[in-house]
C-alpha cells in the first residue's frame, strides 16, 4: 500500500524560510493537501456521482497566492475567530485594544492572526487514516491579547470519508479564544460556477444579528418567516438577494447561526448538496454556532488554483465557531481561557455522494 502521507516544500516566504505541503491520502482515493503557513488546506479531492474526483475547496497554486491578500481561504483563524467590535474588550478589570484590520472592527485575530504564520508540523499515519498535528505558540501580547497561547490542530483525514478537525489550547494568562476552520467550499469541483444551486440544511433555528458593521446586536430572533431559514434544505441563492436588512448588511449571508444543541458532545450542524456533482458536505462540531459565509466579498480579483477567477459566491464557508464578539456580550457563551484549563474543540466535514 502506498503511503498515505507525503511532503514536499510548497514554497519560500520573502525571508527564504520554507513552507512545507502535505498530501493526505485515504484508501478511497479521497486526498487533501495541506501546509504550513496558516495550517491552510489547499486542496480536498473527493469524487462526485460518477466517481470523476474534483477539487472542493478554493485555494492557489502557489505560496504568492495565500501571501498576497487572499482572505482566510483556507486557514485556521484565532487567536479570536470572527468580529470584535472596535478591537476592545475589557477582561478582569483590565482594557486591551486590538488592531482594527476590518472597518472598525478586529477580525480573526487581527493584522496577523494564526492564518499568517508558519506552524510546525509532525504527520502520522495509522491502518484507518492519516494527518497531521500541526502546533503554535502564540506570544503574550500577540496582537494585543494577553498571555501565551500554547495551539495544536489536528486534521485526520480518515477511511470513513471524514476529515476531523481536533483543537487543543492553554494559556498562561486570561484570555479570549475561538478558533475556526476557514475553507471555502465549492462542491461542483474545481470551482466550475457559483454556489447559488448548493441546497443547504442548517439545525438551527436561531441567528445573531448584526449591525451595519456585522457586530451581533446581542438579539437571538428565531429564523421562522426568514431568509435565514435553512431548517429546510433550501437552495444557497433561494432568497439571498431579498429586500432583507440583515442581508443588505452582509451583502448576503455573513452571519452567525445558533446551532440546536441537544446536550454536549459533537453533533450535526449542516448538511450541503450539489444537485449536478451529487457531492454532498455534512458538518459535524461541539461548537455552538457556525457562521455561514457566502462568498459576498469575492470579487473576481483572485485567481486561484488552475487559473481559475474566483468570482462573488464562488465558495461558501461553514466556521463552526463560539459566536463573534462574545467578550462584549455576557450573555453569550463565555469564550475565555484561563491557565490550568484546556480548550478543546472538534468539528467533522464528511464528504460523500447523493443517489
Amino acid at each position: 500500500m502506498p503511503p498515505r502521507i507525503t511532503q514536499a516544500v510548497f514554497g519560500h516566504l520573502p525571508d527564504g524560510s520554507s513552507v512545507e505541503g502535505y498530501t493526505i491520502s485515504n484508501a478511497h482515493g479521497l486526498s487533501m493537501h495541506v501546509i504550513t503557513w496558516g495550517a491552510i488546506i489547499t486542496a480536498i479531492r473527493v469524487p462526485d456521482r460518477a466517481g470523476h474526483m474534483g477539487d472542493i475547496v478554493l485555494g492557489f497554486d502557489s505560496l504568492s497566492g495565500y501571501l498576497n491578500g487572499s482572505p482566510y481561504i483556507g486557514a485556521i483563524v484565532g487567536r479570536y475567530a470572527n468580529r470584535i467590535a472596535k478591537g476592545r474588550f475589557t477582561l478582569d478589570g483590565h482594557s486591551y485594544q486590538l488592531p482594527v484590520n476590518n472597518g472598525p472592527n478586529s477580525l480573526h485575530g487581527g493584522l496577523q492572526g494564526f492564518d499568517k504564520v508558519v506552524w510546525n508540523a509532525a504527520p502520522f499515519e495509522s491502518d484507518t487514516g492519516a494527518g497531521l498535528v500541526l502546533t503554535h505558540t502564540s506570544p503574550d501580547g500577540d496582537n494585543g491579547y494577553p498571555g501565551r497561547v500554547d495551539v495544536q490542530v489536528r486534521y485526520t483525514l480518515n477511511d470513513h470519508n471524514e476529515l476531523i478537525i481536533e483543537y487543543l489550547a492553554t494559556t498562561n494568562k486570561a484570555t479570549p479564544l475561538n478558533l475556526s476552520q476557514h475553507s471555502y467550499f465549492n462542491l461542483t469541483g474545481d470551482a466550475h460556477r457559483d454556489i447559488l444551486d448548493h441546497v443547504l440544511r442548517l439545525d438551527a433555528g436561531h441567528f445573531t444579528p448584526v449591525d451595519s458593521t456585522l457586530i451581533p446586536t446581542g438579539d437571538l430572533p428565531s429564523v421562522a418567516g426568514t431568509p435565514f431559514d435553512f431548517r429546510t434544505a433550501t437552495a444557497i441563492g433561494a432568497r439571498i438577494d431579498r429586500p432583507d436588512e440583515q442581508l443588505r448588511f452582509g451583502h448576503g449571508y455573513d452571519h452567525n447561526f445558533v446551532v440546536d444543541r441537544n446536550g454536549a458532545g459533537v453533533q450535526h450542524v449542516a448538511r450541503v448538496v450539489e444537485p449536478a456533482s451529487g457531492r454532498t458536505l455534512d458538518v459535524l462540531s461541539d461548537q455552538p454556532g457556525v457562521q455561514f459565509y457566502s462568498g459576498n466579498f469575492l470579487d473576481g480579483t483572485l485567481r486561484g488554483k488552475g487559473g481559475r477567477v474566483y468570482q462573488r459566491r464562488f465558495g461558501f464557508c461553514l466556521e463552526t465557531q463560539h459566536f463573534p464578539d462574545s467578550p462584549n456580550h455576557p450573555a453569550f457563551a463565555s469564550t475565555i481561557l484561563r491557565p490550568g484549563e484546556r480548550f478543546t474543540s472538534r468539528t467533522i466535514f464528511r464528504f460523500g455522494v447523493a443517489g
